[in-house]
């Protein structure tokens, strides 16, 4: 691990340069890059030599920090990964930075119980429980949802960069429905995550509307300068997003209210486990539970109410009953085709 912060800043953002392959990287671009780095994070504004990154480039290629880079370069102009799969990320941990990062844990469990530190419980649990596993010195104790397989995970911190700098983005992306992939330019507001799967909250250069792009369909996006960055002046994304369950949603939909029944066995699930936070209790007797939800109908409220299967009701909007329904009789009709 680096000695200090500003030379693991340099080392990372080096890192993430080589690992795009879609445009190719001078050391002058890797200068750029990191003096930009190093400003966003640190405040320093004098910049990064050339003879620190080319001494950095070494000690990456060296076995010093446990590296083993396989930094080449190619018509003796250009630098990049000869693996294109590595990532000085994926390097193992050496025995003293493990004891680092336990007295960073130890240190943040500290502050466990204080109101401002609520929503870090759990990532202080998976960083404590990774840095055990990685350093090989005890089983997994604590499982957290995860899928190894799903892809655009590697795009969070170059998006996340992009947002907090206002760069447009111009992405290649992918939608379900498409054959091929299609490239436009985009301005970047916010990433958003429901259900272990990551969004991008945009807006398009010729378009005006919100649009959701999952990061598992970006193939690839380059940034474009900050110069012609659109900012978001609407509504506050935590009020946005307030109204719904998930992410679907449009700048024009309004929340509705969303009556349910549940029966006695889905209850006590539902009573712990609120559906949303404006959640309701209208009656609670020997034949169920009927509670009322202030939301936008989409997408994700039918897949939360097709979950409960026979155990719910939908008892209005009208609307919303009828599609339910609509949804079961197609799934049924699945069955007896067969």
């Amino acid at each position: 691990m680096a000695a200090n912060k500003s030379a693991l800043i340099r080392y990372k953002t080096i890192d993430e340069c080589l690992r795009n392959t879609y445009r190719k990287w001078t050391l002058e671009d890797l200068i750029q890059k990191v003096s930009d780095a190093l400003y966003e994070f640190e405040g320093i504004a004098t910049g990064v030599s050339k003879r620190t990154i080319q001494a950095d480039i070494q000690l990456m290629r060296s076995d010093k920090l446990g590296y083993n880079a396989p930094i080449v370069v190619i018509d003796r102009k250009y630098y990049t990964y000869e693996d294109k799969a590595y990532s000085i990320t994926q390097s193992p941990l050496k025995a003293e930075d493990v004891d680092k990062m336990k007295e960073v844990v130890s240190l943040l469990k500290q502050f466990n119980g204080f109101h401002y530190f609520d929503e870090m419980t759990e990532l202080i649990a998976k960083l404590e429980n990774n840095i055990y596993k990685s350093a090989k010195q005890t089983p997994n104790y604590i499982q957290f949802e995860d899928n190894k397989q799903l892809k655009g995970i590697d795009h969070l911190n170059g998006l996340y960069q992009a947002i907090l700098q206002k760069k447009p983005l111009l992405i290649e992306y992918k939608s379900f429905k498409a054959q091929e992939a299609k490239k436009d330019i985009y301005h970047p507001y916010l990433l958003k995550e429901y259900r272990n799967r990551w969004f991008l909250i945009c807006r398009s250069n010729a378009g005006k509307l919100l649009l959701t792009l999952a990061l598992d369909r970006i193939e690839a996006f380059y940034e474009l300068s900050e110069k012609i960055f659109k900012p978001y002046e609407g509504i506050d994304f935590d009020r946005y997003y307030s109204e719904c369950i998930g992410v679907t949603r449009t700048e024009k939909d309004r929340a509705q209210k969303v009556i349910l029944q549940f029966n006695n066995r889905n209850a006590p699930y539902v009573l712990t486990k609120p559906i949303h936070h404006t959640q309701q209790i209208i009656e609670h007797n020997e034949h169920g539970l009927t509670i009322r939800i202030d939301v936008i109908p989409n997408y994700e409220l039918e897949r939360e109410i097709l979950g409960f299967g026979e155990n719910v009701k939908v008892i209005s909007p009208k609307n919303l009953r009828s599609r339910i329904q609509q949804r079961i009789e197609r799934s049924t009709l699945i069955y007896q085709t067969e």
